[in-house]
């Protein structure tokens, strides 16, 4: 018995320094992070447009093409990913072939980032003739997140009472007006905890959009969904590995880091807002 406890004991102090170490690295990469990237924040930096390849002025156009594709990617993904998840959950039978589809969404959810990026350089770049761009890059994005967003919208959609859909069916609604006012506003939570995942996994990414949209130097904003456009993360790659002048601009790759870091962060917190304010409206 005394065995036990001391195994119970060191477990559990084995996982709480676990998690206070991961902690605290998580904390040193975010302090170095401000730390050197705060004195480079200027309004010029935010707002001006790249000189000398990227060596000088600012990061405006990243920043604009960042903010299109997470845009573009909410706008694509969301929509199919909440109705894969409301059709697999509340309207799919259960037999071979929808754990095939479940299995596959598992596995697709594991594929590396530039598998994606090829996937979306082969289909929307060379066969649809999207060639680089916005919309390239965001449906090329959109994939690379759906499954994300199709599992956890499924288990928050599993996870609402079946009395609701029963009360709601007794009473002669619908199948679709139950799962629109009686399922889904109480799956909304977990839906959205699902998709500040995937934003802000694909806020983030590399190799996907290196193949769909991004480009390095391009001193100019978008004018349309087929323009090609700079993005954060490649920026900040480029300026850190293959800039010719890579030790005079570390000041610039940690202004950058700082600023894809406050965009990621303001995106999940808008997000964790809406997310709290409809837990808050619907309880059961």
């Amino acid at each position: 018995m005394m065995s036990r406890r001391i195994v119970e004991k060191a477990v559990y102090w084995l996982m709480r320094g676990t998690t206070y170490c991961l902690v605290l690295v998580i904390a040193y990469i975010v302090i170095d992070i401000v730390y050197h990237g705060f004195p480079a924040i200027s309004w010029t930096f935010l707002t001006g447009m790249p000189r000398r390849s990227g060596a000088e002025g600012g990061i405006f156009p990243a920043i604009v093409g960042t903010l299109c594709l997470v845009l573009g990617t909410i706008a694509v993904a969301l929509p199919l990913g909440i109705a894969s998840a409301i059709y697999l959950s509340e309207y799919a039978r259960a037999g071979r072939f929808t754990r095939m589809v479940r299995s596959a969404i598992v596995t697709l959810a594991g594929v590396p980032s530039i598998v994606f990026g090829l996937f979306g350089l082969g289909l929307f770049v060379l066969f649809l003739n999207f060639g680089a761009s916005i919309l390239s890059g965001s449906l090329t994005l959109a994939c690379m997140i759906l499954p994300t967003i199709i599992v956890a919208s499924e288990e928050a959609l599993q996870t609402v009472p079946k009395s609701l859909r029963e009360g709601s069916l007794a009473l002669g609604a619908t199948k679709w007006e139950t799962i629109y006012k009686n399922v889904l506003p109480y799956a909304i939570p977990g839906i959205l905890t699902g998709s500040i995942l995937g934003i802000g996994r694909a806020a983030g990414e590399t190799a996907p959009i290196l193949l769909t949209v991004a480009a390095f130097y391009l001193p100019r904003l978008p004018h349309s969904i087929f323009d090609q456009v700079m993005a954060l993360p490649y920026h900040l790659y480029v300026l850190a590995t293959q800039h010719p002048e890579v030790d005079k601009v570390r000041p610039m790759q940690y202004g950058t880091a700082l600023v894809l870091l406050v965009i990621v962060l303001g995106v999940n917190l808008i997000a964790i807002i809406l997310r709290n304010r409809f837990r808050k409206r619907c309880r059961w």
